[in-house]
């Protein structure tokens, strides 16, 4: 099994959308009521199971259907002091004034 660290964004995209197809079969709903209750375009959701490519709205739409939106929460969340790796990481306040590029 790949570690997590080690997938490339494409192989990424494969394992959510594997992961939401199993979910679904799980909850018994098929596609076409996935999507009706989601919103989501039946095409667009059979592409994303198939592809794992899906615009980021849509994704959020089958999250709440399928009871995940709490998943996304800790997406790029930032560390906490006890994470904070280096004493100057916990001085720093943390935020970015504004971007170097």
């Amino acid at each position: 099994m790949v570690s997590v660290n080690m997938m490339t964004p494409s192989e990424m995209q494969k394992r959510v959308a594997s992961r939401a197809r199993d979910l679904r079969l799980e909850l018994n709903l098929s596609q076409q009521t996935l999507s009706e209750k989601s919103g989501v375009s039946y095409g667009s959701l059979k592409k994303f199971e198939q592809t794992g490519q899906i615009s980021l709205e849509s994704l959020l739409k089958l999250a709440v259907i399928l009871g995940c939106m709490d998943d996304f929460k800790a997406l790029f969340a930032l560390k906490s002091a006890e994470e904070a790796l280096s004493l100057d990481e916990l001085i720093d306040d943390g935020k970015r004034k504004r971007g170097r590029k």
